[in-house]
């Protein structure tokens, strides 16, 4: 047993907590938020050297004996998506510098973005159904600060919306976790997946997975709960645009994986079939907004609705090509995503629009900026031999291998309509004539270019270098479809 796995927990919040009693000093929020995100990034990565090299490292706090205490838990699988939170959240703060304000870095902007990190790693690494209701908690209610953070008035209307949807969901939370426990004793996943298989009731299981469902769907914005999604994640400035994009709906979308691999598999013909069938109609439902908007920051996050579909019907499908592409997926929709607002945030601040129609030219006047914008469009689509192809690939593999193969013609044909939406903001703002643009300090340019250049640079990486990272994805999988060795790691550590 080793307390490593809560240092990318701790950390975060210990800079944060620090952060909050120097409010009005700037360099030092940088500073401190910056070294914060920097030292939970090198113990992440000394965390995963030790789960590749030793397998699942679990504690149970207070010296409790699990199932009894409160269980963290690090598997390559939650180990690589804090990896992945946190490695974004740093570029997010050197993003910031430049673009994010004065008035908010003295408004407690840096603490936010770290409680948020404490949030998303603590429920990525939590063992306990319950304690993952806490960690959602704790990163909505940094959301619900960063959401309004500025008090613009389009802000304070998607806050409203925002905060409602979340308290129902939170509520439901509660309620499907109550009757969880009425039914099995315990709240430990790991002894869930021990007492869910000798129980025969399960019917109301099935009840209680698709409740669960319910919850997590809110939050990954599953068909049809993510009307709540596009307005509210326009609201907030570029910087907390791309951190809520990359982090908070894959918060939702690792619970169904997670849960749904490890304890509801008591009735799979329905459960996971309602999940593909979901899923697939998630993705349909991102199309159509990706398609139907003229503005860049929405086709964006359409585009977040139709990666969460794609993932989840990876995981669906229960087989090792689509487990292990929805994995590989997850983080490469990750990165992608916050690269992609970082470049959109550079467009719109070049034109002070983020309407299409108002754009132009800008391969004229910012032609790297443009092929670095390309790149990562055909990253997005699944282009070969970038990061959204090898994900892809194994996920379409994995519908034809199991029982809903529909679905992979689905995933294979929106891939084109993917391409089309983003190709559609190359087309219409770096062709063309240039139009009047807003002045902009070439320093300022730079300093919000080199981190979108060096995040598009590791989703290339990830891509190219595919077959350096699948042993780590194969071990992620390898857990999620044989929840004994979870299982084995928790209960008898």
């Amino acid at each position: 047993m080793i307390n490593l796995l809560l240092f990318p927990v701790l950390i975060p919040l210990l800079f944060a907590a620090i952060l909050l009693f120097f409010p009005k000093n700037i360099r030092m929020q940088r500073t401190f938020a910056a070294i914060g995100a920097g030292l939970a990034l090198v113990a992440v990565l000394f965390l995963i050297a030790k789960v590749k090299t030793d397998g699942i490292q679990a504690v149970t706090l207070g010296s409790w004996d699990a199932p009894f205490g409160i269980t963290m838990v690090s598997d390559l699988f939650s180990a690589l998506l804090v990896l992945s939170a946190t490695i974004i959240t740093l570029f997010i703060i050197f993003y910031s510098f430049p673009t994010i304000g004065a008035e908010r870095e003295q408004s407690f902007y840096y603490p936010a973005v770290l409680f948020l990190l404490t949030g998303v790693n603590g429920a990525f690494t939590t063992g306990d159904i319950f304690n993952l209701f806490v960690f959602f908690e704790v990163l909505l209610m940094s959301s619900y600060m960063l959401i309004v953070h500025g008090g613009e008035k389009p802000q304070l209307r998607e806050t409203i919306k925002y905060l409602l949807v979340n308290v129902i969901s939170s509520a439901l939370f509660v309620s499907a976790v109550a009757f969880l426990y009425s039914v099995t004793g315990t709240l430990n996943m790991a002894d869930l997946a021990v007492k869910i298989p000798q129980i025969e009731a399960t019917g109301i299981l099935t009840v209680i997975a698709v409740m669960f469902l319910v919850v997590f769907g809110f939050k990954a914005a599953i068909f049809p709960l993510y009307f709540w999604l596009p307005g509210a994640y326009h609201a907030p400035p570029t910087p907390i645009l791309a951190l809520f994009g990359a982090l908070l709906t894959k918060v939702g979308v690792y619970a169904i994986m997670r849960t749904y691999t490890l304890f509801f598999t008591m009735n799979t013909d329905f459960t996971h079939e309602l999940l593909a069938i979901i899923a697939i109609l998630t993705i349909l439902a991102g199309c159509i907004g990706a398609l139907a908007y003229f503005d860049v920051k929405k086709i964006i996050i359409y585009n977040i609705i139709i990666a969460v579909g794609v993932i989840l019907f990876g995981v669906s499908q229960l087989n090792e090509a689509g487990v292990d592409g929805a994995i590989f997926y997850l983080i490469h929709d990750m990165l992608i995503k916050a690269a992609l607002f970082f470049l959109v945030g550079i467009i719109a601040v070049i034109f002070g629009t983020s309407n299409l129609r108002q754009m132009g030219g800008l391969m004229k006047t910012h032609p790297f900026l443009g092929w670095v914008y390309l790149i990562t469009a055909f990253g997005l689509a699944g282009i070969p031999p970038l990061s959204g192809f090898p994900g892809k690939l194994l996920i379409v593999q994995g519908g034809f291998e199991g029982p809903q193969f529909w679905g992979s013609i689905v995933v294979l044909a929106t891939s084109l309509l993917v391409l089309l939406s983003v190709i559609r903001i190359f087309i219409y703002a770096f062709w063309g004539e240039p139009v009047e643009t807003v002045p902009l300090k070439k320093s300022t340019y730079r300093k919000m270019l080199i981190p979108s250049v060096l995040l598009v640079a590791l989703t290339v990486l990830l891509g190219v270098g595919a077959e350096l990272f699948m042993p780590y994805i194969s071990g992620a999988g390898e857990v999620l479809l044989n929840p004994s060795i979870y299982i084995d790691a928790v209960l008898k550590e």
